[in-house]
């Protein structure tokens, strides 16, 4: 059963907005929409797709090399997307932001394909480290340059507090928890200065810093000065075309090998993560409707960028990592517009 969306107003927002929080949840069988139903969407999503391959064609052509494909994600991840989350996050209060049956369908689904990438690997005879590395590749999806500009623009303003939710996450439990595996499985000790350096990768990540920021400002209660707010406006705007360039440019330099291992990490990122978090947003957990849609697509994500980096950090698979990262947003085009096509159809 698939419970029909509602336009979300978070715990605290419903009050403030004069909206009253649902009794019960009303349910319909699921059903796929067919594909003259899923053409309005692919148009919508086709643009981003259209990006990232413009960015592909520059990096294969040399016209955008590997030193300007840095230069552009370092713009990108330390101004442009940093300007957009501040600005969305100064917009909300934190109870808009956060709520428990949010956070526990999300994470209970993310541990269920975590801990089932990592038994496969696992079987397969891989050691801790790989496994750790292909069960990340399962779950993480690119929701910061990827999920934030475009869910936000297909599915409204109002995904904003949800996607922001899901980034946090992803940044703090699952970069956390796979550095504390390869720590562990290569002997090292777990002390209070293994705690400390990660909480200081935390707190030099701009995007945890721009949300919490934001936040912060919310809080006070006072809207964005005039000129701050055209300032976060217009260097926000360069996120959108800017990250998913910077995705393109930077698939260009990737090679397909291993495809059976990668093609299995993309069915289980593009398969297996959404429907996980289906499930327990939508049976097990009382998520509101609206937000568990925003879920479930941000699950439907390719996998993250930033998993490649911690692969080549630690030498742990990352010509492996690098395939999958390149196969699932091929592939993505098709799967994220087919459940973009469902949240919307409700």
């Amino acid at each position: 059963m698939v419970q029909t969306l509602l336009p979300w107003a978070g715990p605290a927002a419903a009050g403030r907005n004069g909206l009253k929080p649902c009794l019960f949840r009303e349910t319909v069988a699921p059903k796929f929409p067919p594909v003259p139903e899923m053409l309005p969407i692919l148009l919508k999503t086709l643009p981003f797709f259209a990006l990232i391959g413009l960015g592909y064609l520059a990096g294969r052509w040399r016209f955008f090399g590997a030193e300007a494909t840095a230069a552009l994600t370092k713009f990108v991840f330390y101004f442009a997307l940093s300007a957009m989350l501040f600005r969305f996050a100064a917009n909300l209060s934190l109870a808009e932001v956060f709520d428990w049956a949010f956070v526990l369908a999300y994470l209970s689904a993310c541990f269920a394909v975590y801990l089932l990438a990592f038994a496969v690997a696992l079987w397969r005879k891989l050691s801790l480290e790989e496994a750790a590395m292909e069960a990340q590749c399962a779950t993480i999806g690119n929701t910061g340059f990827l999920g934030v500009p475009m869910l936000v623009l297909l599915l409204g303003p109002a995904a904003a507090g949800p996607v922001l939710m899901i980034l946090a996450i992803d940044m703090i439990v699952f970069s956390s928890l796979i550095t504390l595996i390869i720590t562990g499985a290569r002997g090292g000790r777990f002390t209070l200065r293994t705690f400390g350096t990660l909480g200081l990768g935390l707190l030099k990540n701009p995007m945890i810093v721009s949300i919490a920021l934001g936040l912060a400002w919310g809080a006070t209660g006072w809207p964005l000065p005039g000129p701050a707010d055209e300032f976060f406006a217009l260097l926000g705007a360069a996120a959108t075309p800017g990250a998913l360039f910077a995705i393109g440019a930077s698939l260009a330099g990737r090679s397909a090998e291993r495809l059976a291992v990668a093609g299995w990490l993309s069915f289980a990122k593009l398969i297996l993560h959404p429907a996980a978090v289906a499930v327990a947003a939508l049976l097990i957990f009382p998520v509101d409707p609206f937000a568990a849609g925003v879920m479930i697509a941000a699950a439907a994500l390719p996998v993250a960028g930033n998993v490649y980096i911690l692969a080549a950090h630690y030498g742990v698979a990352p010509q492996r990592v690098s395939t999958a990262i390149l196969l699932s947003t091929a592939f993505s085009v098709v799967t994220v517009t087919a459940v973009i096509a469902l949240v919307e159809k409700g």
